[in-house]
């Protein structure tokens, strides 16, 4: 009766165990999934800063310059910047992922 009370107990802890691990493993995904996206905004974010910049650099004022020429270029700056991320790799995401995986998958002492 003890053994197999014994039993019984140690397949629940199996099925709880094993229960946990899909739970931990599918966090880690998620987490994974969310660094990545965050790393890849981030990117977009300092490309448009690079081309904001560059706009900026301008000699002189066009003869056609206005505020709505301004936010149209800040909208197309924006979008360009989205796109450059995407279809290049400049290694801002990847460094930051890398940077940052650690505190995703802290080392489990053994």
């Amino acid at each position: 009766m003890d053994n197999s009370l014994s039993k019984v107990n140690h397949i629940n802890h199996l099925a709880t165990k094993s229960v946990n691990d899909k739970n931990i493993n599918a966090l880690e995904k998620q987490k994974n999934n969310d660094l990545e996206v965050v790393a890849d905004q981030f990117e977009s974010i300092f490309v448009f800063q690079m081309l904001k910049q560059a706009r900026k650099s301008k000699l002189a004022e066009g003869i056609f310059s206005s505020e709505a020429q301004d936010t149209f270029n800040n909208m197309l700056d924006l979008e360009y910047s989205e796109i450059l991320s995407k279809k290049n790799n400049f290694g801002i995401a990847d460094a930051l992922i890398k940077q940052f995986q650690s505190n995703i998958h802290p080392k489990k002492d053994k």
